[in-house]
């Protein structure tokens, strides 16, 4: 799928979570090796948005569950034929590793981060359109203009608390995304609808099409059913439905 643009739905909160997380750790992962003052704030901000989610919901029992239930379902398959014995052996250990090392964690991840009393107040700031400015918080710009290593040294302190998080993260999309092959699908008139199975709902939607096409993919549906649209950009308004017939791939991510 290298020569396409890969658009993805999550169909249910779980897996809707998960995607933002991953997606706030990929803006961290990007930025924080960087040696500029804008990079630096945008990993803060990027730790400080997790944080947040983190505040809301007991997202370490959450993930915690679905480490166990992929481990479960995989031990299932294991005298099922075709099955590489050695590979699911190294899934397996990756999930129990993840999983021992998350519930090895006493207090609620994010916690340590909450009550930095340095990145409580920016946080504080944070909801304040420009509330960041330099005189609005003149130890954040002291900060800003440490040296690089400096900056660095402590970002990577705050970011170690959510390291255990992101790995775990990374192995349950990594295996629901590859849970399934491609299928190749036609939306008619740009419209394409699709029941799913109640015995095995689906987690997440994954459409492809090559970077070249003209066309994006409006995506709504639940665990029972989706439907997919297919837009044509429009600068100047909103985006209309394509009246072609659209080709596509299509994967439903059930693990």
């Amino acid at each position: 799928m290298s020569n396409q643009i890969i658009y993805e739905h999550p169909l249910n909160e779980r897996v809707r979570t998960l995607l933002r997380l991953e997606h706030l750790f990929n803006r961290i992962t990007f930025h924080l090796p960087q040696s500029d003052e804008w990079s630096s704030r945008a990993a803060i901000n990027g730790l400080l948005d997790i944080t947040n989610i983190l505040a809301r919901a007991d997202i370490k029992s959450e993930v915690i569950k679905e480490l166990e239930r992929h481990a479960t379902n995989l031990n299932k398959i294991r005298s099922a034929p075709g099955v590489d014995h050695q590979q699911l052996d190294d899934i397996l250990t990756d999930l129990e590793n993840s999983t021992k090392i998350l519930r090895q964690i006493s207090s609620q991840i994010g916690r340590g981060l909450r009550e930095n009393e340095f990145l409580s107040s920016i946080m504080q700031r944070t909801t304040i359109p420009g509330g960041t400015c330099d005189f609005d918080l003149p130890q954040y710009h002291y900060w800003l203009q440490q040296p690089a290593a400096t900056r660095h040294d402590n970002l990577e302190q705050w970011f170690q608390e959510l390291e255990p998080l992101q790995n775990a993260i990374k192995l349950l999309l990594s295996l629901m995304r590859g849970s399934a092959h491609a299928s190749e699908a036609v939306a008619t008139a740009g419209l394409y609808q699709h029941t799913l199975e109640s015995q095995s709902p689906a987690q997440l939607i994954r459409v492809g099409l090559p970077k070249e096409s003209a066309l994006f993919p409006e995506i709504s549906g639940n665990k029972h059913r989706f439907a997919i649209r297919f837009l044509e950009p429009n600068e100047s308004g909103r985006p209309n439905q394509t009246q072609q017939n659209t080709n596509f791939s299509l994967i439903c991510c059930i693990f």
